[in-house]
């Protein structure tokens, strides 16, 4: 019998990697679908390395617009490993997290967008 943490929690049923690695499409079961640009997955990675070890410690990466994904692993039944072109790897993006980026996407995006302006950073 399924807990009840299965039934509130989204699970993917397909992640598909376009062609050229450039889109990470994610299908959940319950019926949402998310496009991910690489990029945007790169600078949302949630590795220490991009998002520190505490709060405030978020570090905005700059130049990855033309970062793709060149592989997918499996992380046991909760997660995958993101391996991108430049070589990060340490981010373990679980199911949840996909879930919750996908719902704010375009608000994190703009926010990472005004954070490189700020920072006087480009996505080149």
């Amino acid at each position: 019998m399924p807990n009840v943490t299965d039934q509130l929690e989204p699970w993917p049923e397909e992640l598909r990697l376009r062609p050229g690695g450039r889109e990470l499409v994610v299908s959940f079961d319950n019926g949402e679908i998310f496009t991910f640009s690489a990029e945007f997955l790169r600078v949302e990675s949630p590795s220490a390395e991009v998002k520190g070890h505490a709060p405030g410690q978020e570090i905005t990466v700059p130049g990855k617009r033309n970062v793709a994904i060149t592989r997918i692993e499996p992380v046991g039944n909760y997660a995958v490993r993101l391996i991108f072109s430049d070589g990060h790897a340490t981010g373990l993006f679980s199911w949840t997290y996909l879930s919750s980026i996908g719902h704010n996407q375009d608000e994190l995006w703009q926010k990472y967008l005004e954070a490189l302006k700020q920072k006087g950073l480009s996505r080149d």
